[in-house]
């Protein structure tokens, strides 16, 4: 019996949608969506046109938005 070793998951970057974006800057879904249009949130479109944002960026710039707050 010939057993493969278990290959390493590809590497996926994790996108969220509007919504969840809003929940983590708490803006509301338009607020994420102006904000995509005028360049001051990274996203990509999928074929349907719908935005998604990159997790890593969001959430980096969400730390940086709670330093700011603090200082």
């Amino acid at each position: 019996m010939h057993h493969q070793s278990p290959r390493p998951a590809p590497s996926t970057a994790s996108f969220l949608q509007s919504a969840e974006v809003a929940a983590i800057l708490h803006v509301s879904p338009k607020t994420v969506a102006r904000w995509a249009q005028q360049g001051l949130l990274p996203c990509q479109r999928t074929l349907g046109g719908h935005r998604r944002y990159p997790e890593p960026a969001i959430r980096e710039l969400a730390a940086s938005l709670r330093q700011e707050v603090r200082a």
